[in-house]
């Protein structure tokens, strides 16, 4: 939607790009995706949670499922992955409360670098000599779900696959292949790729117990081509609705499955996509400060429980900057709730207040992740989330200042989504409120002092 300089707002949306088209041979049909759109006249607010709505109700698998608290190996070891340091990794997220424990890039093929080994789908013998399947063992062991990396659709030239089909590539005749984080895409519209990533996918979840698998995709399509085809433009539909059909099949084949959607952070979160996942990864940019007005945009229009939302370690490997451990909580409890730091490097006293805050998090959990979302923001740099329960009894918040202002001191911070007429005990200190008084002059936060200070609160509606 746009609104130019003289006022007249436009919208534009659909399926296509400009300029290309599609050839119909007779009796030939082509049929577009669901347009989605809606109208409210009560603000951003309203037609955010309209939206949140709508996904739940005809786009999200699963909807009323909890997302699990996963642990995410990435950051602590990269492409140094093996059997040994996973364990240890797996053992210390069981002890800090993790329900999901997943394997990231490096584990396959001749992946030590981002250089080789994409499309070589099998454990890397050198890491994990006999195979996944005993790390899974214990992964399950431990009370968690199993889950891997993948990369379906791309593919490194140095690698069994593209050397045995380097025709697969997505490609024009006439112009070199351009190679973005030293990989190719792989043109998922050729039917002998789609039916060798299902074969291929369907292998690795059945033999190695994968509960989740993390599906990326880091890099844009550049030279689309189709050499060969007739009309080389539906590789653009095609490409799209072979991956739609790949994770569709994996579902139903493995019902218990779930697939988190990731292409390179967040820019692949569309209803075609988050149809078909359960979660989508928000940005690589972890930082809890940035995070905040990231998560911010995200949830205009997806609900929280479609954003993944980790808590890494500090200082933050993106952006150095150093912040208490608490804070990075307070800021990831307002999605899917996930870790990604070096446990390894967390100390003693680090591990328990985060098994604590763990814990935290999965008794609000069914409020941030069902609940009615609203978008706060007060004085003095503090904003929030406040998750109402769908009968208004129950509420979170979660509020965060990131900086202090000198003559600013901290104040209260108004929940509008409150029944003026109701009263709200504080589950924290078990004092009872006006919802009058939250709802207009606001809650005392008493924040700590200093920068990067955060509070979850809860109310309960008093009889």
């Amino acid at each position: 939607m746009h609104r130019d300089p003289v006022g007249r707002t436009t919208w534009t949306g659909g399926f296509g790009h400009e300029g290309i088209g599609w050839t119909l041979a007779p009796g030939e049909t082509l049929r577009t995706p669901v347009f989605a759109g809606l109208y409210s006249d009560g603000g951003f607010g309203a037609a955010s949670r309209a939206w949140h709505t709508y996904l739940r109700a005809h786009v999200l698998p699963s909807p009323d499922r909890d997302r699990p608290v996963l642990y995410n190996s990435w950051e602590a070891t990269g492409f140094g992955i093996d059997h040994p340091g996973q364990l240890h990794l797996a053992r210390l997220a069981a002890r800090l409360g993790a329900e999901l424990f997943v394997v990231d890039d490096g584990w396959f093929g001749a992946r030590t670098s981002d250089r080789a080994g994409l499309g070589d789908w099998t454990p890397r013998p050198s890491a994990f000599p006999d195979g996944l399947r005993p790390l899974a063992d214990e992964v399950h062991r431990l009370g968690m779900d199993f889950g891997l990396w993948v990369e379906p659709e791309m593919v490194n030239r140095d690698s069994d696959l593209y050397r045995a089909h380097p025709e697969w590539v997505v490609h024009t005749p006439t112009r070199d292949a351009t190679e973005l984080r030293n990989q190719l895409m792989l043109n998922f519209a050729r039917p002998e790729v789609e039916a060798w990533a299902l074969r291929t996918l369907d292998g690795l979840v059945r033999d190695h117990a994968v509960d989740w698998l993390k599906w990326d995709a880091n890099r844009v399509v550049t030279e689309a081509g189709w050499p060969g085809h007739p009309d080389p433009d539906r590789l653009w539909i095609d490409h799209t609705r072979a991956v739609y059909r790949v994770m569709d099949r994996l579902r139903a084949d493995h019902p218990g499955l779930r697939i988190e959607a990731c292409a390179g952070g967040g820019g692949r979160v569309d209803l075609g996509i988050l149809a078909r996942t359960d979660q989508a990864w928000t940005s690589d940019n972890t930082d809890p400060v940035d995070r905040i007005g990231i998560q911010h945009g995200f949830s205009q229009l997806f609900p929280a429980q479609a954003m993944a939302a980790w808590v890494t370690d500090s200082p933050n490997v993106t952006t150095g900057r150093a912040t208490p451990l608490r804070f990075r909580f307070h800021v990831a409890m307002a999605g899917a709730l996930g870790l990604g730091g070096d446990l390894t490097h967390w100390s003693e006293e680090e591990l328990d207040e985060a098994a604590v805050l763990v814990a935290r998090y999965k008794e609000i959990r069914p409020l941030v992740q069902q609940g009615r979302q609203h978008r706060l923001s007060g004085p003095g740099g503090v904003t929030g989330m406040h998750y109402a329960s769908e009968d208004g009894a129950e509420h979170a918040v979660l509020a965060w200042r990131p900086t202090t202002r000198f003559g600013h001191p901290p104040t209260a911070l108004a929940l509008p989504a409150l029944d003026p007429a109701a009263r709200y005990l504080d589950l924290e200190d078990g004092t009872a409120h006006s919802g009058a008084v939250l709802a207009r002059r606001g809650i005392d936060l008493a924040l700590p002092e200093g920068d990067y200070a955060s509070r979850l609160i809860r109310l309960r509606r008093m009889a």
